[in-house]
């Protein structure tokens, strides 16, 4: 084996890997059709706990109350506007094994925003797992809906 030492190599072998790709093409919807998370036609793309907050999510609205999630969450919860989001995101990937993490980097509100989505491979489709905000503290498993 040549001098190189390990992290380094596997530094390199994670940057590589950092990229668009099947997981990312999971979390592009989201950003060309916002809303849709809070669309049961949509429910398919999430497990747990993801899901379960978004199922709760719409036992609230059926009873007719607003819901517990803020809106626009991939937006991370900005005034966004569609045109800006869609000229500035960038889609990165990083998938070791089952997980994936797709970070979405874009501009709202005069600043740069980003949100981390984690997936699982599920019956080899990505499925979304949780989200977070990279500029606000909140995520998604973590809303409290009751």
């Amino acid at each position: 084996m040549s001098g190189l030492p390990l992290v380094p190599l596997l530094l390199l072998a994670m940057i590589a890997e950092a990229r668009a790709g099947p997981a990312a093409d999971t979390v592009r919807p989201f950003y060309e059709q916002p809303g849709l998370e809070l669309e049961t036609s949509a429910r398919d793309r999430f497990v747990d706990p993801a899901r379960k907050v978004l199922d709760l999510n719409d036992e609230i609205r059926q009873r007719g109350e607003e819901g517990c999630l803020d809106p626009a969450l991939p937006f991370n919860d900005t005034n966004f506007d569609a045109a800006e989001v869609t000229r500035t995101l960038t889609l990165s990937e990083l998938a070791i094994g089952e997980q994936a993490t797709v970070v979405a980097s874009f501009m709202a509100e005069n600043e740069k925003q980003g949100v981390q989505w984690m997936l699982r491979n599920v019956g080899g489709a990505w499925k979304i797992f949780d989200m977070t905000s990279m500029n606000k503290d909140w995520a998604l498993s973590r809303f409290q809906c009751e």
